[in-house]
């Protein structure tokens, strides 16, 4: 195996390819290492790493010796620094276990040979934290791989790696995969395990899995992970089937709500919005029913649950940094915005929370209603294409209401389904007039990743993704093919 069919393959490929022989475990990481030392130059995704040798997985697992990547942030590898984007941690804290889904991936084969870049404490739409610099988007460096995910999402995309780990608090997972041209799915609240570390990840909106280049791989990494471990508070009913089997199944005829305008009532590219309309023209030929249609909710309140939210878990986790480390947290250790968060996170009362955990709940009950007359919701995944560097700053000077409101201004369609719970998808549909991937979401009710697994794997059929190329890509050929 060479460097070029090394990148080319998703990671049940390569599984196939090393299970059968043709290729050891050792070549294709060694393959793996090459590729990442390749792009990460251009790309500064890497936040540690890559490793020496993997870290150690089971040989008999369904992705056994396939290379992987963890995000600097939540999930944590017993042994391996950890520094969630901040330099509250200096170089890095060690933590001497592994987290439960860090468990399941080591189960699952996933051989880790690095770490990925993520922004501080995950509180943005791009990669660019002070602690590491900026990640730049393989597509177009001069443009954000987006966040909270974007190390994980730009090696993905320049194939220096099948998939990677990521998680989604307010679109982390999705707006990563849009930037760079991928598949990214938000599962379920209670679907994957945020454990011993945490219950419920932001007050229930954080979520885990990954980002791949293919909708099998995703399908197959949930077969994997989603299990419960004792003490978790939600236990979520199995499928019916392996997601895996849902690649290629029959959607059935689905009633499909069609939304292309920001709930916040700002900017959307008429090229972004032309993208989902024309997977809208896809999917009705298709013989589904799509039709306009939303979800009604007071985005002033939403947003104002969200800053609350958001800045008391933050004020929570630098606290927790604080005990951990004995470093007092402030403006010369903290990004500007984050520290701004912060101190309001500092003068939440328990009334204010409760009242934001209100506000969450009417946003749910309302999607909840609006999924019992749809089966689908199909939106943009961001407002545009993957911004400039430094569009969205988080060490600039503004106030903490005022970033809260600039960040999902830019992604205000991925953090419904994080106050809901329900599962979304982002799938590369589009592109841009300057060769920029565009991500479409489609959105579900609770548990509803059945149905979205079987529309997203018919979509990658009806208009498929995979021979777009990245400029920076690990392959000898260069330039987008």
């Amino acid at each position: 195996m060479n460097l070029d069919e090394y990148a080319a393959l998703d990671a049940t490929a390569l599984a196939a390819v090393i299970a059968s022989g043709e290729a050891a475990a050792e070549e294709v990481a060694a393959l793996a290492v090459e590729a990442i030392g390749k792009v990460n130059p251009e790309l500064n995704a890497v936040a540690g790493g890559p490793f020496e040798r993997p870290l150690g997985y089971s040989r008999d697992g369904r992705f056994a010796g396939v290379p992987f990547a963890i995000k600097d942030l939540v999930l944590h590898a017993a042994g391996v620094p950890t520094r969630m984007g901040t330099r509250m941690l200096g170089t890095g804290v060690v933590p001497p276990a592994d987290t439960h889904l860090m468990e399941r991936f080591r189960a699952a084969g996933l051989a880790t040979l690095a770490v990925t870049t993520t922004p501080e404490l995950g509180f943005n739409g791009n990669s660019e934290a002070l602690a590491y610099g900026s990640t730049r988007n393989p597509w177009n460096t001069g443009h954000s791989a987006g966040g909270s995910s974007g190390g994980s999402a730009a090696l993905v995309a320049a194939g220096a790696l099948p998939v990677a780990h990521a998680n989604d608090g307010g679109g982390s997972i999705r707006v990563p995969a849009a930037c760079n041209g991928l598949v990214g799915l938000k599962p379920s609240r209670g679907r994957v395990p945020t454990g011993p570390d945490y219950a419920d990840p932001l007050y229930g909106m954080g979520v885990e899995l990954a980002v791949s280049r293919t909708v099998r791989d995703t399908a197959a990494l949930l077969d994997e992970v989603a299990v419960s471990y004792p003490g978790d508070p939600y236990v979520l009913a199995p499928p019916a089937r392996p997601w895996l089997d849902e690649v290629g199944a029959d959607p059935g005829q689905l009633r499909i709500g069609l939304h292309t305008e920001s709930w916040a009532g700002s900017y959307v590219d008429p090229e972004v919005a032309r993208a989902v309309e024309a997977v809208a023209e896809v999917l009705e030929a298709a013989g589904h029913h799509v039709e306009r249609a939303t979800p009604v909710f007071d985005w002033e309140s939403f947003m104002h649950a969200n800053h609350v939210l958001w800045s008391g878990f933050l004020a929570g986790s630098v606290a927790g940094i604080e005990e951990l480390t004995g470093v007092a947290a402030g403006p010369e250790n903290l990004e500007r915005t984050t520290w701004a968060c912060v101190e309001y996170g500092r003068s939440i009362s328990a009334t204010e929370l409760t009242a934001a955990l209100g506000a969450m709940n009417v946003v749910s009950r309302e999607a909840g209603r609006f999924f019992t007359g749809y089966d689908l919701l199909l939106t943009p995944t961001m407002n545009t294409p993957a911004l400039p560097l430094g569009r969205l700053d988080a060490n600039a000077e503004l106030a903490a209401g005022e970033w809260t409101r600039q960040l999902f201004d830019a992604c205000s369609f991925t953090p419904l389904f994080n106050q809901t719970g329900a599962p979304a998808i982002s799938l590369p549909l589009g592109e841009s007039s300057q060769g920029l991937p565009i991500g479409v979401q489609l959105g579900g009710p609770a548990c509803s990743e059945s149905v979205l697994l079987r529309v997203a794997a018919f979509l990658e059929e009806a208009m498929p993704w995979a021979s777009r190329r990245p400029a920076v890509h690990a392959a000898t050929r260069s330039g987008r093919s």
